[in-house]
């Protein structure tokens, strides 16, 4: 079983180096990085797990960022990713950890009384459906990069203060 602990509690280097192998060296290249290009990782949101003899395995982060709509007013948001798990720990609960984490500590957040805000993310709709992200709300999106529109996810409680066009990308608060 996992322990999930903050994020800014682990080496900087070994996260880069979970992801590395989780994605490979090549992944800065993708469009989730140019969405959140210049911002910091939100801390009280971010976690790692750890395996039985606490070692990094996998880890989430979450990021500010805004949709940019066709009158250019942002549109805060927070993204999703990476989930990495490293490739020994796959299929062993590692993600799916991570995600409650994650997503607990953000309804935690609104719960409180905080204004909540969507949820968006890159990912496989199938997987994340669990979590209520689907790409129904996103069609008319762009992002600052190739990316598959079906994969390009949202999970909102009020799809009706989503603009129905915009383009992602990093909000500086």
């Amino acid at each position: 079983m996992p322990t999930i602990v903050p994020l800014s509690a682990i080496d900087p280097k070994q996260i880069e180096q979970l992801l590395d192998a989780s994605f490979g060296i090549e992944r800065r290249a993708r469009t989730a990085y140019r969405i959140r290009q210049g911002v910091t990782a939100l801390d009280g949101l971010s976690f790692a797990a750890l395996d039985d003899e606490d070692y990094l395995a996998g880890s989430i982060q979450l990021w500010p960022v805004a949709l940019l709509d066709p009158h250019k007013r942002p549109h805060p948001m927070i993204m999703v990713g990476p989930v990495a798990v490293a490739p020994g720990y796959q299929n062993e609960g590692y993600g799916k950890a991570l995600m409650a984490a994650s997503l607990g500590a953000v309804d935690a957040g609104f719960e409180s009384g905080a204004m909540p805000l969507p949820l968006v993310m890159i990912g496989d709709p199938e997987y994340y459906a669990r979590w209520n992200f689907t790409a129904q709300h996103t069609a008319g999106w762009t992002c600052p990069g190739p990316f598959d529109p079906e994969r390009l996810l949202v999970r909102t409680a009020n799809p009706a203060i989503l603009p129905a066009e915009g383009i992602l990308g990093p909000w500086r608060m």
